[in-house]
């Protein structure tokens, strides 16, 4: 069959990925000769017609208001390069995925085989050296390769197809030296004792040569990663010179003789001090919310909810996740399955993960490309890529991210932090959790094996040198979100549910582990398990660790009925293992048995490790703690402490991440009307489907890693406490406060000295546990943050979580001039460390002074000091700060970690419980003033912005011109335009009238808006139907269509759901939500809907791009586009943006607009990264004429503006909204279904545009 081929380019005008990468390139590489860059994507596609290959040519690989088409590549100029780049065999390429299934749609027919890649052309009087610089930028050969010009006659691979897997022959009787050479040789991160306890298993208790698949397993199985092997090594002997480290140690022994009085299998480790702390505030009853089972998902305690008024049961489950090693060589990859990582250990939880945190490290982005270290990637290539790849994980699952921090330090060169935090939540009757029984069955779901991951637990076990980079590229997954959520789906059935008896995620070693722990006797057929493509061995099925996968455990009666569920969800789900009395591990592969291990080995965790401990003591002179020296000039330090790194803006990082989604984030990550003030924790409403609840939970984390390269013991203690600071701040009670630790350490070696890090960190976050009689239940290590001879700063992260009331919330930007801001000072001892009775006392009296109203906002103090928060409450209403002339400077720029700045009235401070300090004043003067020193605040924050402007842009810098107030004149007597507002004497009046409207809301592969859509509807007063269209194969894409078809006919409103329909490509969003509406069947439903039944649309985001593919708006039928349509295109900035968004309603012809008020001003959270609508001048002033433009974007005082802060994707005219000649057709880019009661509190502005309610109202 023949391999058709087309390339696609943006027009020069729409070329925003090709403009930002040469500014990029030029700024990393100093390469001023580089004066142009062209961005192609080529398309090959074998296995469907070329009448198929030409429909799909404008529908699928290109959009013809935006791209320009060639059947050839362009021909190249003397003074131009072309070079192509291709992902490696085996990657996941979400691109090419994503349009075979769109192709698969459009025909009807089975998916074509679809490879991309994208072709580069620069220009400009380069060097070879110059442009061999850019391609080693532009490549990370862990996961892409230059790739060929030439044309290909076939995209079939022929794949050699292996039939058995080694044995190794001679192991049982392999010399020492044999064993040491098979280490290096087969790269395994097991050590040589543990090798010969291996050997020893196969001579003297299985007395045979173990298979290479044995071997593999069993290296994944006891990597640290996967049982903490160095968390789990016995310490011997400990020495300490310092009295009050020594004295918790003391402290330590004599709990573990309280605690295991009479039993020798508890040996000092550091897993047993990370752990103790719980263990013995549980036995003092102090920790009676926590949720115990065999099956570990995640952290979880008991929590009592409020549902419309009445108490409920559930469980809230908590974790944190690294992907330390695998975003330090491909930070895309490697950060966004972090996150789908940390996911799902909750969602096999069965709870629904309704919010994230982002907490990275990182070393200076800003250093030079030509500082990089030999065999690293440039820092600034790596956080900018994982950012990119957290937030598109993120964005396209469906999850809040409601709080993003990257730290630097120089130490994170080493190797990259890459933490992912995770809160979910489920009714507790919805978990059922039993011990699988013989003749159980175990069901694979989601996503199918590849090569993708194989090794990436041992590899993540292991330091890494200057060959790390080139030799990894099998290490890491490929994150594919839409799966993911499917998933998500599912599991948020309780008849689902129901069924599960235990459940695990595909995480570290692949089916081998995620399988192998369910139970202790398991046989699994590897001949079962999905595979992406022919040719892996059994050893790569059986420890590959391909993304979005989960295993359970079912009874075999309800097999059919699972299977049944799995399939509505367009999941894959197979049976694959089935539970055993025999306590065994058992693999086949082809019919023979290539695994079988006894559980008791396997769960030996390897040869016992031992070790001494020596820990080295802080020295007092070196201490960051210290106070500041004197200041020779306020103002300098003042703007430079907000420039600092670690001070500054991270705001174009920060809206990268989606934070509204989910209709629950009660905190936006900034706020105030300028939306300038951080917050320092998250808050969501817990998720209940259906209903109204109270109840919010708090996340925040505390880690500074200079005080923890100072003193591991202080860094831990200090952690502990600004996490519980951070939560106190937002309104909630510390003596609920439940934490998870995250552990990130250098390589251990046998040097007792090397082990004072963890050790010391350890004893003092032990100390704070005990101190504060608050537990930390879980946590994670990776103890392998070593490169050559670099080491990562010592790291204990604390992240603390709490459950509170919507009413307790108290957010941190200053709100009201004439108000004090007092300083509350949290006693220290002469170690300065904090006095935990003290911070007791105070965290209670301030909560108190919370509760009866007499703060208004809170911020906590870090190294960074006083001056630097006030600054940051001030910022994000522009309000001035005057400082008392009595406050010391000194104090300004002191590091009180976890102090307490508050907003007091004035009337209110005499009635504080609290023990406080008054430093200051609001005033209605945007200036922070001290004695003689005025900044003012517009300097202030240009100083913060600054120092990461380059690395993470706030604005484009693209020339946008002067706003059009559009004063046309109507089209037609019926209306009138006036102050850049179209009024209509008469709105269309619905002739089909009726109780209770139904709303058709389709899902499809990468839709994440479904759930809020419906409840806004529902709130409303609507009947909701969703449909899930399924594609695994063309039979079912038939069967979705009869379904849509039916539903739309049952319908008289559609409405069109955000998301990122197949993840919104190939490069370019709602493509395949647009190419499934232009299905015959599906067109003439909706046609009748809107024609013959009078009814509405409605597309937000996704939605509103899918309209107008459609042509809905502006034309109000389906018709496709032309090459001078009005579309939606990539923002300026080139980038997702997430924020809130302040639009003008011009237009009263629409009934979705019926509640408004026209020039009515009005905020919803925005998150696109294509919401940049473009049209000819011809057509904006023809949609004015009509009243068809409907909302457009202003500032907060409601004026129409082309500024990017305001215009946040450059969209022509400001349009945000259009509809369809008559109003019925509505499409808007912010997210008006994204509000309810307490959400965005920290945000200011009227955030009802009443839609729902007017679509409802519209057919009584």
């Amino acid at each position: 069959m023949s391999v058709y081929r087309i390339y696609v380019e943006k027009k020069p005008e729409f070329a925003v990925e090709a403009n930002s990468l040469i500014g990029g390139i030029k700024s990393a590489l100093g390469l001023e000769n580089l004066t142009g860059l062209r961005v192609i994507n080529r398309y090959d596609a074998e296995g469907l017609s070329r009448e198929d290959f030409d429909l799909a040519a404008p529908v699928v690989f290109s959009e013809p208001a935006v791209d320009v088409t060639y059947d050839h590549l362009p021909t190249v100029k003397a003074d131009e390069f072309v070079f192509a780049v291709e992902y490696l065999p085996g990657q996941f390429d979400q691109r090419a995925d994503s349009c075979a299934q769109c192709i698969s749609l459009l025909t009807g027919g089975k998916r074509p085989t679809i490879k991309s890649a994208r072709i580069y052309i620069v220009s400009g009087k380069l060097t070879e050296a110059e442009l061999d610089q850019i391609k080693h930028y532009m490549i990370n050969p862990v996961e892409s390769r230059e790739a060929s010009l030439d044309c290909f006659d076939t995209l079939d691979i022929k794949y050699t197809i292996p039939t058995t897997v080694k044995t190794v022959e001679g192991f049982i009787y392999s010399t020492d030296d044999d064993l040491r050479f098979m280490l290096t040789d087969l790269g395994l991160a097991m050590d040589f004792d543990d090798i010969k306890f291996c050997q020893d298993y196969f001579k003297n208790v299985e007395k045979r040569n173990p298979t290479i698949t044995e071997i593999r397993m069993i290296d994944t199985y006891w990597s640290d990663h996967c049982r903490h092997t160095t968390f789990s090594t016995i310490v011997d002997n400990v020495s300490i010179d310092s009295d009050y480290i020594a004295a918790t140690f003391a402290d330590y022994i004599n709990t573990r003789k309280d605690l295991y009085a009479g039993r020798t299998d508890k040996p000092v480790t550091l897993m047993d001090l990370a752990c103790i702390g719980a263990k013995q505030l549980k036995k003092a009853g102090l920790l009676k919310d926590l949720d115990e089972s065999e099956e570990i998902n995640a952290c979880s305690v008991k929590i009592t909810v409020d549902v419309d008024g009445k108490p409920e049961d559930w469980l809230l489950m908590f974790k944190n996740e690294t992907h330390n090693h695998p975003t330090e060589i491909e930070p895309f990859g490697g950060a966004a399955t972090c996150l789908g990582g940390a996911i799902r250990d909750p969602l096999s939880g069965r709870s629904y993960v309704y919010q994230a945190m982002r907490v990275t490290g990182a070393g200076n982005p800003l250093v030079p490309v030509e500082d990089t270290i030999t065999g690293k990637l440039p820092q600034r290539k790596i956080v900018v890529g994982a950012a990119n790849g957290y937030s598109s994980y993120g964005n396209q699952i469906g999850l809040a991210t409601g709080h993003v921090h990257e730290i630097y330090h120089p130490g994170y060169v080493a190797k990259r932090m890459e933490i992912g935090a995770v809160v979910g939540a489920a009714p507790a009757e919805n978990v059922r959790r039993e011990r699988p029984e013989p003749e159980d069955i175990v069901i694979l779901l989601g996503g199918r094996t590849g090569r993708d991951g194989c090794g990436g637990a041992t590899g993540s076990s292991k330091s890494h040198n200057l060959h790390s980079l080139e030799n990894c590229g099998a290490e890491v997954q490929k994150g594919n979100a839409p799966e993911e959520r499917k998933l998500q789906r599912l599991f948020r059935n309780p008849e689902v549910t129901s069924m599960i008896k235990r459940c695990n995620d595909f995480g570290a070693g692949g089916v081998s582990v995620a399988i192998g722990e369910l139970a202790p006797g398991l046989k699994i057929n590897l001949d079962k398990v999905p595979k992406k493509y022919a040719g892996l061995d059994g050893t790569e099925i059986a420890i590959s660790e391909s993304q979005e996968r989960m295993a359970v455990v079912i009874d075999p009666k309800d097999r059919e009925q699972f299977l049944k569920y799995a399939a509505e969800e367009n999941l894959e789900a197979t049976e694959v293992a089935v539970v055993t009395e025999d306590p065994r591990l058992v693999l086949s592969w082809r019919g023979k048995e290539i695994v079988n291990i006894s559980r008791a080995f396997l769960d030996t965790n390897g040869a016992h490790q031992e070790n001494d401990v020596f820990v080295e003591i802080p020295k007092a002179e070196d201490t960051p703690l210290k106070r500041s020296g004197d200041i020779a000039d306020v103002k300098e330090k003042w703007l430079s402490t907000l420039s600092d790194l670690n001070a500054c803006s991270q705001k174009g990082l920060v809206e990268m991440f989606d934070s509204s989604i989910g209709a629950a984030s009660v905190l936006m990550p900034y706020g105030g009307k300028y939306q300038l003030t951080e917050t320092q924790a998250m808050v969501a409403k817990v998720p209940v489907p259906d209903g109204k609840t109270n109840t919010v939970t708090m996340m925040s984390y505390g880690f500074d890693p200079y005080v923890s390269s100072w003193s591991p013991y202080h860094g831990a203690v200090y952690a502990v406490t600004e996490s519980l600071s951070r939560i106190v701040a937002v309104g909630g009670d510390y003596s609920k406060v439940r934490f998870t630790f995250q552990e990130y350490f250098r390589r251990m070696t046998e040097d007792p000295h090397r082990w004072s890090q963890p050790f010391a960190a350890l004893l003092g976050a032990y100390d704070a546990q005990m101190g504060y009689g608050l537990p930390s239940i879980g946590g994670k290590d990776s103890m392998s943050g070593t490169f050559n001879h670099i080491d990562v700063p010592p790291t204990l992260v604390s992240f603390a979580v709490d459950v509170a009331k919507l009413k307790d919330v108290v957010s941190p930007e200053l709100k009201n001039t004439g108000d004090k801001l007092v300083w509350i000072h949290l006693p220290v001892d002469a170690h300065l460390l904090p006095e935990y009775e003290g911070v007791m006392e105070t965290y209670r009296k301030l909560h108190e002074d919370m509760q009866n109203g007499r703060v208004k906002a809170a911020y906590v103090v870090d190294r960074q000091g006083i001056a630097a928060a006030v600054s940051k409450m001030a910022f994000g209403n522009a309000l001035g700060v005057t400082i008392e002339h009595n406050v010391d400077e000194r104090d300004l720029f002191t590091p009180y970690i976890a102090d307490l700045i508050c907003e007091v009235p004035a009337e209110k401070v005499g009635e504080l419980a609290s023990t406080y300090t008054v430093i200051g004043e609001v005033t209605d003067k945007p200036v922070l003033s001290y004695k003689d020193t005025e900044i003012t605040i517009r300097e202030a924050v240009s100083a913060w912005n600054k120092p990461l402007e380059k690395v993470f842009k706030t604005v484009s810098g693209a020339e946008l011109p002067e706003v059009d107030a559009l004063n046309v004149a109507a089209a037609d007597e019926n209306g009138i335009v006036a102050d850049s507002c179209y009024q209509a004497k008469s709105i269309h009046v619905c002739s089909h009238k009726l109780a209770q409207p139904t709303v058709f809301i389709p899902v499809f592969p990468g839709t994440n808006c479904e759930y809020d859509s419906t409840r806004a509807f529902e709130r409303a007063g609507a009947k909701v139907i969703t449909q899930v269209f399924s594609n695994l194969s063309a039979e079912d894409i038939r069967g979705s269509v009869d379904a849509f078809e039916k539903a739309i006919n049952q319908a008289q409103i559609i409405m069109f759901p955000g998301g990122f329909s197949a993840g919104d490509e190939p490069d370019g969003s709602a493509k395949f939500f647009a190419t499934a509406f232009q299905n015959a069947k599906i067109k003439e439903a909706v046609t009748k809907l809107l024609n013959e039944r009078d009814g509405l649309a409605l597309g937000i985001c996704n939605g509103f791009q899918a309209l107008i593919k459609l042509g809905l708006v502006p034309y109000g039928e389906i018709l496709g586009q032309t090459e001078d349509s009005p579309t939606l295109t990539f923002n300026t900035i080139g980038r997702h943006i997430s924020k809130m968004v302040y639009t003008k309603v011009v237009t009263n012809k629409s009934p979705w607009l019926a509640g408004t008020e026209l020039g009515g001003v009005y905020t919803n959270p925005a998150s696109h990264g294509e919401g940049r609508f473009v049209a000819s001048k011809e057509w904006i002033d023809k949609l004015m004429a009509n009243g068809q433009i409907a909302t457009r974007y202003c500032d907060v005082n409601g004026n129409l503006t082309n500024d990017e802060y305001w215009n946040v994707n450059g969209s022509y005219c400001g349009i945000e909204g259009i509809t369809s000649p008559d109003g019925r057709v509505f499409g808007k880019m912010a997210h008006a279904e994204r509000r309810d009661n307490g959400v965005a509190v920290n945000i200011y502005g009227e955030q009802d545009l009443k839609i729902f309610e007017s679509g409802v109202a519209y057919f009584k």
